[in-house]
């Protein structure tokens, strides 16, 4: 079936959208391929930096430790591709411990500075409530998560219920500086703390939407209209520009 300019299928609103999933050696990228093809994503994984500028959104996955990410990124010179090409307005999209690393530092074992996209910083997951009852560490499970009040006009909630269920499988949580870079919130014991961020080209979700049923995939469809819009008033600019 061919696609009239400015349009796509309901059920493929990725459709000729260029994805890098970035391969960084850590965790297993198949599922999260699998749900970008689901969307009609043209979504490849590679550990090359020099395709970053190639691609209409870059998708930060992952799952082990902070420090062992960072490093990796340094040694495969994903680190300053990935800040520069952001920074310059490439929307990302980071997912478990992808999204911890858009913070700006991480207390897990020890100190870590982060890419520095956003301001903030990584903390642990509590292990016991304030009456002493003990909170298991990693946190694996489905939790609720509740859309903020700065996040009411936020396209990627789009169709998606407050209170819904994701699935989660992490021990440490982001502490943003600022209240209005959250997009959702989780409650874990007596912590309530943002499962979910979003500021200008840059979206992240600490659990995992791909592993979500059709609930979670649904932030990957919306992610997917944010930046067909973003390609379409990219293109019609140019043609502005080339009158």
């Amino acid at each position: 079936m061919s696609l009239q300019a400015g349009t796509t299928p309901q059920d493929s609103p990725g459709a000729g959208l260029r994805i890098q999933i970035v391969d960084y050696r850590l965790g297993n990228l198949f599922s999260v391929l699998q749900a970008c093809r689901q969307v009609g994503f043209d979504a490849f994984v590679s550990a090359s930096p020099d395709q970053l500028n190639d691609v209409d959104g870059i998708l930060l996955p992952g799952v082990g430790a902070f420090g062992n990410a960072m490093e990796n990124l340094h040694q495969l010179g994903l680190l300053e591709a990935l800040r520069t090409t952001v920074l310059a307005g490439k929307p990302m999209f980071g997912i478990c411990l992808g999204m911890q690393l858009l913070f700006e530092e991480s207390e897990e074992f020890g100190q870590h500075e982060g890419l520095g996209l956003l301001p903030g910083r990584i903390r642990r997951l509590p292990e016991q409530q304030l009456d002493g009852r003990k909170l298991r560490v990693p946190n694996i499970g489905w939790h609720r998560i509740q859309f903020t009040q700065a996040s009411a006009s936020h396209p990627l909630r789009n169709g998606i219920a407050d209170g819904q269920h994701m699935y989660f499988v992490h021990s440490y949580y982001a502490a943003p500086a600022a209240s209005s870079d959250c997009l959702t919130m989780t409650q874990y014991g007596n912590l309530q703390y943002c499962s979910g961020v979003a500021r200008d080209n840059i979206v992240g979700v600490q659990f995992h939407p791909e592993k979500s049923a059709q609930e979670g995939l649904l932030f990957y469809r919306n992610w997917a209209h944010q930046l067909r819009e973003r390609k379409e008033q990219i293109a019609e600019s140019r043609l502005r520009n080339a009158a």
